[in-house]
């Protein structure tokens, strides 16, 4: 019975180490795919280069983009593949937002921020 609990205590801390891991990923405070979820108003500018970016994705975009390792993440995720977006369309945004400061040239997986 003793060696039972050990083990169960074991495994806790395990998962508690993996999960503070995690937390420290690409996105400190959240996951790529709750990050994902914030960008919901960029849903069309992420699927089609012609369609109007909407402030308030430039806004969430701009929030995302101080860190393009997590940005990176975020287009890539289950949650945006899922939602039909284009990550070559999606890492344009930054740019038809017109930020000076994107970061141009940063790679994303098989991608360049344009």
């Amino acid at each position: 019975m003793g060696v039972s609990i050990k083990w169960l205590c074991a495994l806790a801390f395990l998962a508690i180490v993996g999960i503070a891991a995690d937390a420290a990923g690409e996105c400190p405070k959240s996951t790529p795919d709750m990050e994902a979820m914030k960008l919901i108003p960029c849903a069309s500018a992420a699927q089609d280069p012609n369609a109007a970016v909407p402030a308030s994705c430039c806004a969430q975009v701009k929030r995302l983009g101080q860190n393009p390792k997590c940005m990176c993440a975020v287009m890539l995720s289950n949650t945006a593949k899922s939602s039909g977006v284009k990550p070559e369309v999606a890492l344009t945004i930054p740019k038809r937002c017109n930020f000076a400061d994107r970061p141009v040239g940063y790679k994303c997986g098989p991608y360049t921020l344009p």
